[in-house]
């Protein structure tokens, strides 16, 4: 009898969803105390995580585990070859939050466009009108260079070109002639693009090639006052440098929904910087993306169990020929 773990609450439906399947019994483990992972794992044939830490060691403590669902899409906290060695497929939710995340960060754009959260705070101090050291931009007419023509990315594209955007787009494993062919300006050197965007927005993911991405500098090749906009992965940004960019008005703004270290300390240099906007990682966490994520996980577990993944979810298929036997129900 398939037994699931699910690693801190999600959305009822997806437990619904998972409660209603022959044969499958479900555990939420909402405190993840060592004790309670001690107890819960060995029983565990798929586990379902948001946020936190899945490694060999826990893999280990669970014979029968067949897969682990990423309620979301980035995997960085998953022990990808500890779960391949094991015959344990990895998944994401690839379509379930492009959408809320695009909004988001179109959301970011207009905010440090608009300045909203610096006259935000004026209006509570009750100060009235447009004052000249926060001036105010429309986003019509201007270029923006979009990092990454993803799911994800190719949705900002199709946001920014709806709000009169002239859309660049720098990806270098996409071809030219598909991002051509969408509609956009494929941009070859990097460099060019960020002479002269006015808003550059990341949409890539955090790999070894990306990691540190944005630096000095990246910074400096950027068109000086442009915005600056990440919603994708912390990791991708050096934070000093980015707020030595803001001090020195190279960046204009910035709108942050991810950090390099989450939660967010004391210490990070971003803070000190009033003209950097922030949202606390809640890009992908609207309501309706957050119920869609936990449906398609739910989903690839039961998906899993019935071995009827389909492939554009699965991060590691190479454990596909290592997985442990598992009886299901009806």
């Amino acid at each position: 009898m398939p037994h699931v773990l699910i690693m801190r609450p999600i959305h009822d439906d997806a437990i619904a969803l998972l409660e209603a399947a022959p044969g499958v019994t479900v555990e939420v483990v909402h405190k993840l105390t060592k004790e309670a992972m001690d107890a819960a794992l060995p029983r565990a044939n798929g586990i379902i995580v948001r946020t936190n830490v899945v490694d060999g060691a826990m893999a280990a403590q669970a014979p029968g585990l067949r897969i682990v669902a990423r309620h979301g899409v980035g995997y960085d906290l998953i022990d990808i070859p500890g779960m391949t060695q094991r015959g344990v497929v990895v998944t994401i939710t690839p379509e379930a939050n492009a959408g809320s995340v695009a909004e988001h960060t179109l959301m970011l754009m207009l905010a440090c466009a608009r300045r909203t959260v610096q006259y935000d705070a004026r209006v509570r101090d009750l100060n009235w009108g447009v004052v000249p050291e926060l001036p105010t931009h429309d986003i019509a007419g201007r270029t923006v260079l979009i990092l990454g023509f993803g799911r994800i990315g190719t949705r900002v594209a199709r946001l920014c070109a709806a709000f009169g955007l002239n859309v660049l787009v720098y990806d270098p494993f996409i071809p030219v002639g598909t991002i051509r062919g969408s509609g956009y300006e494929a941009v070859v050197d990097l460099r060019d693009g960020l002479a002269v965007a006015d808003i550059v927005t990341l949409h890539c993911p955090s790999s070894a090639e990306t990691r540190g991405l944005v630096n000095a500098d990246f910074l400096g090749a950027m068109k000086r006052g442009a915005f600056f906009i990440n919603a994708a992965r912390g990791k991708l940004v050096e934070e000093a440098a980015l707020a030595e960019a803001l001090r020195s008005g190279q960046v204009a703004m910035a709108g942050i929904d991810v950090l390099y270290d989450e939660p967010v300390s004391a210490t990070n240099p971003l803070l000190d910087a009033p003209n950097c906007i922030f949202s606390p990682h809640t890009a992908a966490s609207s309501h309706e993306g957050t119920r869609r994520m936990a449906l398609s996980a739910a989903q690839s577990v039961l998906d899993c169990f019935h071995d009827r993944l389909p492939a554009d979810v699965i991060v590691n298929p190479e454990a596909l020929q290592r997985r442990p036997a598992l009886a299901v129900a009806g």
